[in-house]
């Protein structure tokens, strides 16, 4: 329960808890409007992936340096311009009449999206006591957790409704109230920074694009092959760079240092590739239900609110069960039973078992989050306290790096067994959501392998950890 703070103080809260609000709420709103998106822009919903990739990727590609930032700014100021340009990119994004334009919107909006969390969690930890640090982080990430269940319905309300601009209109007044109260209310707290790597990240964020856009360089682009081979050659030197720049550099962006502890290296490496089958089925689920199954955007939607209620009713037991079987046991399990789950749903759907629909989309939800959380408790839980907020930070950016593949592989799978051509509820279009599943549930499974090196366990779990790319000190 959230200490009596003062009337300034808990104003500054509600301003933080609004930002969690607008960021987490953009990243699932969005999934269940594809395909009116797509039939209003004259495009194919099956390559409408760059508008989630384009987001995604940015928050990835922005995130390290806007701690930093608020740091070296001021919480006011970067909270302030993380609130307009997200409203802004809300505004184009309404307003775009191609979908190249709402690319272009929408990494504006990642931008904006990228500064809200981190630097929210910043402002946090100025405004309050250590000793209520808990409390408040509680407080403001509430909304945050309320975002991902409103989303898909809301999203798919106001696209049957109205039209697919509403999802991105309804940020503009909050984004106002939220700015001017911003300006009024938060102080500009600043730190001592010590120089940004500023060649460090600019060689991750050179690499990560690099190597996302040319993964869907031929089908999202129509890239020429010569061309997405110099993307890759372009992001694996990047990367290649950032090893050499990093190494025996105390000033980097992220210490090499990280991957000396077993459990890190290991855990971030899983985590980049479980994320990556996990993040394709926010956006495959209600394509499918849509495109496949010939789901109104409304009932899309509806159906997406079981799978979050499971995610959520999971985190309140998932330390009793990691500490019950241990990493490695629940880490394996859980990612196959992920696969089989994904694999059922395909099946009950098709089979005309609708009613089964939530009950399993509820225990993926379970499975899913239950794997989440042990990924990142497993990850930072025996870094040194001096690489902490660093391991945090790698870990937080590996996170949407994975959902941005995530989504451009499944677009890929899509488009290439249905060759581009939808045609809803037919059966061409069933035999390519099908091999798409049997593919996703392959990429899911694969990270087993990953986990059974997950070394036994040695201690039990507390019942608080702090969330990557959020501080808050649930268990995720």
């Amino acid at each position: 329960m959230l200490m009596k703070h003062t009337a300034t103080v808990r104003w500054q809260l509600w301003i933080v808890a609004f930002g969690f609000f607008m960021q987490t709420l953009d990243t699932t709103i969005v999934n269940t409007a594809l395909p009116s998106m797509a039939a209003s822009l004259g495009e194919n919903p099956l390559r409408m992936q760059s508008v989630i990739v384009s987001y995604v990727l940015t928050v990835a590609v922005t995130l390290p340096a806007s701690g930093w930032l608020a740091d070296k700014v001021g919480v006011q100021r970067v909270f302030f311009s993380a609130i307009v340009l997200f409203t802004l990119g809300s505004i184009l994004c309404a307003r775009s009449e191609t979908l190249n334009e709402l690319i272009a919107s929408r990494v504006l909006q990642g931008v904006g999206g990228a500064m809200m969390v981190p630097v929210g969690r910043l402002t946090v930890m100025k405004i309050v006591p250590r000793e209520q640090y808990m409390a408040a982080m509680t407080f403001v990430t509430l909304p945050g957790q309320i975002g991902p269940l409103m989303g898909p319905a809301l999203g798919g309300f106001l696209v049957q409704y109205a039209s697919w601009h509403w999802i991105f209109l309804i940020n503009i007044p909050v984004g106002i109230v939220g700015a001017i109260a911003t300006l009024l209310l938060m102080p500009n707290y600043q730190m001592q920074t010590r120089r940004f790597d500023v060649s460090g990240f600019i060689l991750l964020a050179i690499g990560m694009a690099s190597l996302t856009l040319a993964l869907d360089g031929h089908k999202g682009m129509g890239l020429s092959g010569s061309a997405i081979a110099g993307l890759v050659a372009l992001g694996v030197a990047a990367l290649l760079g950032y090893v050499w720049h990093a190494y025996g550099n105390s000033r980097a962006l992220f210490s090499l240092r990280l991957l000396r502890t077993p459990t890190y290296k290991i855990g971030l490496l899983a985590s980049l590739l479980g994320r990556i089958g996990s993040g394709m089925l926010p956006f495959m689920t209600p394509l499918f239900l849509q495109v496949g199954m010939g789901f109104t955007p409304f009932h899309a939607g509806l159906m997406m609110i079981p799978m979050i209620i499971g995610s959520m009713g999971m985190k309140r037991i998932v330390v009793q069960v990691v500490n019950r079987f241990g990493y490695r046991n629940v880490l394996v399990a859980a990612t196959l039973l992920l696969a089989l789950v994904s694999l059922s749903f395909l099946l009950v759907a098709m089979l005309g078992w609708l009613w089964l629909l939530p009950v399993v989309l509820f225990f993926q939800g379970m499975v899913n989050s239950l794997r989440f959380s042990a990924m990142n408790t497993l990850t930072l839980k025996d870094l040194p306290d001096r690489l902490a907020s660093s391991g945090n930070s790698l870990l937080s950016m590996v996170m949407q790096l994975s959902m941005s593949l995530g989504v451009s592989v499944a677009g890929i799978l899509i488009g290439s067994f249905a060759h581009h051509q939808v045609v809803a509820d037919s059966p061409a279009i069933h035999s390519a959501f099908i091999y798409s599943y049997c593919c996703m549930a392959l990429i899911i499974a694969l990270p087993a392998l990953a986990f059974a090196r997950v070394p036994a366990d040695s201690a039990p779990n507390r019942t608080l950890t702090k969330e990557p790319g959020t501080g808050s000190t649930r268990l995720q």
